[in-house]
């Protein structure tokens, strides 16, 4: 007798099938290889512009609010406290502008076959962090030219603001993927409200110069607290404010668990809006 397999709606309550997932790891590992090649390939400055950009925006801040408009970067270099805000923020915001096209742009993939949606948001999780990684080395470059030291604090610090970046982008990622099938003028929102985000995020600027009772609400946002710590840790190895970096990490576990519930609710209906 042939094996017969059913295909039924997860529960409301499950927001991950870890085995359903294990098992399509090679779907998992297909489509994000195909997402870097299709990045990388026939392209004329290929990883070139990814060391590129993050080094001309350092180069311009550096200029306009280090030099002329003297905004304050603690015991750090003004380069390298704007390009750890950099590095840091690139990786959040790519992770959710691919994040939130994902669904959109494997429309035919998704309508033609079943495979657990939730490997399309990981894929591009895995390509932004590849970007992500190459950044980084700029920014090692950069601690050595100025002689700064690599403390313990420090790395431990830069590891828990990767994993809590990629959690919260991803959950964010979620959450404006399924908005987006239902409105597809989304995607053109979406680059507009980074732009404003990245203002409200300490990328150019300290925290200190923020009235502390804002600085709470500034840390609703997942990236200012690691932002914040990040800088301090590498400046004299304390976290400058643990209470901040505590609601900025709770904030970044929030996202996920609210995007990835509000992506259960509507997968559903995915195929059938597309």
């Amino acid at each position: 007798m042939a094996n017969v397999i059913v295909i039924k709606p997860k529960s409301k309550w499950q927001l991950l099938d870890l085995k359903e997932l294990w098992l399509s790891k090679e779907l998992f590992y297909i489509l994000s290889w195909r997402d870097i090649k299709v990045r990388y390939k026939q392209t004329f400055l290929g990883v070139l512009w990814i060391l590129l950009q993050p080094l001309a925006n350092t180069l311009i801040f550096t200029i306009f609010f280090g030099n002329f408009a003297k905004i304050p970067s603690g015991n750090l270099p003004y380069p390298v406290f704007v390009l750890i805000g950099l590095v840091f923020w690139g990786f959040f915001s790519s992770t959710l502008t691919h994040a939130a096209n994902s669904f959109v742009e494997n429309e035919q993939l998704i309508k033609k076959v079943y495979f657990p949606r939730e490997i399309l948001i990981f894929s591009t999780v895995i390509t932004t962090l590849i970007d992500f990684m190459i950044t980084l080395l700029i920014l090692f470059v950069m601690i050595i030219f100025y002689r700064l030291t690599f403390s313990l604090p420090f790395l431990v610090v830069m590891f828990m603001a990767t994993l809590l970046t990629a959690t919260a982008s991803t959950g964010l990622g979620f959450f404006l993927a399924s908005i987006n099938i239902k409105y597809h003028d989304f995607r053109y929102i979406l680059p507009f409200f980074l732009q404003i985000l990245i203002f409200v995020t300490p990328v150019i600027y300290p925290l200190a110069i923020v009235r502390p009772s804002f600085q709470y609400l500034l840390a609703l946002n997942p990236m200012t607290g690691l932002i914040d710590t990040l800088r301090s840790s590498l400046a004299d190895g304390s976290i400058a404010h643990p209470y901040l970096l505590l609601i900025s990490s709770v904030s970044a576990l929030l996202c996920f668990f609210i995007g990835l519930t509000y992506f259960r609710h509507s997968e559903r209906f995915i195929a059938d809006i597309l």
